[in-house]
């Protein structure tokens, strides 16, 4: 049995509690977290005398022996508590993203080296069957030389997301900028790692961001168009916009990928479903359906694949598997989002 505890209990804290009380090779043992929730609250599922610790360095003194920690914390405190678990000889599952700059991202990896423990990342959108179809057509080549990859991301958040009710007081960490880091590490981060999943690394041409609907909220950008390069390809057209600033509800999430053979889209909100395939001897394909979104009362997240992560940590602390998103894979990510950030100040 793996014994987890959970490092911060918002809404997707919650949501690793009641998957790892779930779980018949995993137990929760403890939570961390400055608030103890109401009843109404906690998870389904949850046992009661599961512990709560509100500090870290209070779990880490006075709490039970533990095996991993979810550290679904704000995104500015993912590396500090990251590498504090590690040298205290646990092993992590840490939110997206990892970190918000490569070298605190590094320093994850440092600290997992030196302790010998495993750090496991969540991008839980790889589970989708539309991405997974998606990698195997491209390891297969069945769409021949890629010539071009756009990508379209156009969600809401408004300040159902950024303050609090009743009163309107500022949330503590949407749209904080060293907690935050802004809308491609906090809303897009999972799309850039399909983007490097799929097609390795990439080089950023040009950017251009603005701050379109949030002024009063927050001061880093809501919007943004991007153009790339696939590493070494300097003859593909790659592209990136992305905006927050859609009215009442997301709108879309959308990969296209132009190849000599053929062409594929996938699209929905949350970049989940294969909408258009014309590819050479390649047919439409009837996947199972993905899984729904994360739902936050206001709004939604990506998809609710947490589950697989669950699996993953269990079956790789047993003996029977491999890390399926790495810190290195996690740090790619941060690197192209400071990349893309740096284009634009130019």
């Amino acid at each position: 049995m793996i014994k987890f505890v959970v490092i911060g209990l918002g809404h997707i804290g919650r949501r690793h509690a009641a998957l790892i009380a779930a779980h018949p090779g995993a137990s929760l043992l403890a939570y961390c977290d400055p608030v103890s929730p109401r009843k109404d609250q906690w998870p389904l599922g949850i046992p009661e005398e599961v512990a709560h610790f509100s500090s870290l360095e209070e779990l880490l003194d006075h709490g039970p022996e533990f095996d991993v920690a979810c550290i679904c914390t704000p995104n500015g405190l993912h590396a500090p508590q990251a590498v504090r678990l590690l040298r205290a000889g646990a092993h992590v599952v840490i939110e997206k993203p990892l970190a918000l700059t490569e070298a605190d991202g590094l320093s994850i990896i440092r600290a997992a080296e030196e302790s010998k423990r495993k750090v496991f990342g969540v991008m839980q959108n790889r589970y989708s069957p539309a991405s997974a179809w998606l990698k195997e057509q491209l390891e297969s080549e069945s769409l021949g030389e890629i010539l071009q990859v756009h990508i379209n991301c156009f969600w809401n958040r408004d300040h159902r997301y950024y303050t609090l009710p009743p009163d309107g007081r500022p949330h503590p960490w949407h749209g904080h900028p060293q907690l935050d880091g802004g809308v491609l590490f906090t809303q897009f981060a999972h799309f850039i790692d399909l983007l490097l999943w799929c097609f390795g690394e990439v080089t950023v041409l040009n950017a251009r961001f603005v701050n379109q609907n949030h002024e009063d909220l927050h001061t880093f950008a809501d919007s943004g168009t991007v153009l790339f390069q696939l590493r070494g390809r300097p003859e593909t057209l790659g592209s990136l916009n992305f905006s927050t600033a859609i009215w009442n509800r997301n709108f879309e999430s959308t990969l296209t990928v132009i190849g000599r053979r053929g062409t594929i889209k996938l699209g929905g909100q949350y970049m989940n479903e294969v909408r258009y395939c014309e590819v050479e001897e390649v047919p439409l394909p009837d996947l199972p359906r993905s899984q729904p979104a994360n739902n936050y009362g206001p709004y939604t997240g990506s998809a609710a694949n947490h589950h697989f992560v669950i699996d993953n940590v269990v079956n790789v602390l047993t003996g029977a598997g491999r890390v399926a998103t790495t810190a290195q894979e996690g740090v790619a990510v941060v690197r192209l989002i400071e990349d893309i950030y740096r284009a634009g100040q130019l």
